[in-house]
């Protein structure tokens, strides 16, 4: 079975927690999706993959060349590319909307952009443990030694120091959906998501 298929984009709204039917609570994320327009398809024998671009975040204006992609359809100003197997079933100017695609019990992989946390230290950033606070040591919240001698002379790449942290492109896979809100737009799974309220983020069947 392919794992290739349409997703939709949304917002983070924030979190909240919902009872489900047994009476058991479940801490849950809320990301709204307004429907989403179908801009352009990719094809192999054109681009040479296959893929659905949908955008969403109606704007009054874009520039030229965005007016130009775009010709007739709605002025996207979020635009977002899905790699499916086949763009037999879907248009061009079509609408998806979290009904056509997602229901409670699903499971979805969601993309977002974690938060950025500035430069962090060693410990922050890989919980590596602290040095002793006695017996007159000053290698409190030191790195240590970064560098394996002579041979081979270097710091090896990849090496875990301090740096910055967050702000990166992070895929949570196989999150359940909770419940789906048609109406409102509104789709709740559960546990946390990535980034700040109000990230972008992208939902797709896993």
């Amino acid at each position: 079975m392919s794992t290739k298929s349409i997703g939709l984009i949304g917002r983070k709204v924030g979190m909240t927690q919902v009872f489900q039917d047994d009476g058991t609570m479940v801490a849950v994320s809320v990301v709204a999706i307004e429907p989403n327009t179908v801009t352009r398809l990719r094809t192999p024998e054109r681009d040479g993959y296959t893929a659905v671009q949908v955008g969403t975040d109606v704007v009054r204006k874009l520039t030229k060349p965005e007016a130009g992609q775009l010709k007739d359809l709605p002025k996207v100003s979020t635009i977002r590319e899905f790699r499916v197997d086949s763009v037999a079933d879907v248009a061009v100017g079509q609408t998806l909307a979290i009904g056509d695609l997602f229901a409670a019990g699903d499971l979805v992989d969601i993309t977002g952009v974690s938060k950025g946390k500035g430069f962090a230290g060693h410990i922050k950033r890989h919980h590596f443990k602290r040095g002793p606070k006695t017996h007159g040591s000053d290698h409190h919240r030191e790195p240590g030694s970064i560098g394996p001698g002579t041979t081979p002379g270097r710091v090896y790449r990849g090496l875990r120091m301090a740096g910055h942290m967050g702000d990166e492109r992070v895929t949570i896979k196989k999150v359940r959906v909770v419940r789906t809100d048609p109406d409102r737009n509104l789709l709740l799974v559960a546990g946390s998501l990535p980034g700040a309220r109000g990230g972008l983020i992208l939902v797709k069947k896993a």
